[in-house]
């Protein structure tokens, strides 16, 4: 039986329809606010404590727009849920601390510069991911690529 590890994220954007990258402490690339999910949580309330935990905000997240089967080398299994954390506006980005912890600081990127900050993989979700938001539906994707039955 799989016993794929569970992580989930936001995808938050700012009124120019950036995506909001935050810089883990503990690796190199850029990621979005996220982190796995703990036994006995759900994929949504793991995304609601890490946001809160890594930008010390608790924004409403909406429905999922991504679950992306994942595989890593040297990770195993993994599904990766990706939430709608919708448009932060002028004060919501006022309220955004990052922990110094966890994340050292945050940033927003435009789609176009995404694969100089994360890798291919996570550029992959978060563009099936801006989909899905524009579609208003939520997608399946296998390495972050969109997949349907054959």
């Amino acid at each position: 039986m799989a016993q794929p590890r569970v992580a989930a994220g936001a995808l938050f954007l700012d009124n120019h329809e950036r995506i909001l990258l935050v810089r883990p402490a503990y690796k190199p690339m850029w990621d979005i606010p996220g982190g796995y999910v703990e036994p006995g949580e759900s994929p949504l309330a793991a995304c609601v404590r890490e946001v809160l935990e890594e930008l010390g905000v608790s924004p409403s997240i909406g429905q999922h727009l991504v679950i992306d089967w994942a595989p890593a080398e040297h990770e195993g299994d993994k599904m990766l849920f990706v939430f709608d954390g919708g448009t932060l506006d002028a004060t919501q980005l006022a309220e955004l601390r990052p922990d110094g912890a966890e994340v050292d600081e945050y940033r927003f990127v435009d789609l176009a510069d995404l694969d100089r900050y994360v890798p291919a993989r996570l550029a992959r979700r978060l563009r099936t991911a801006l989909t899905a938001r524009r579609r208003g539906r939520p997608i399946y994707a296998e390495y972050g690529e969109e997949r349907s039955e054959s």
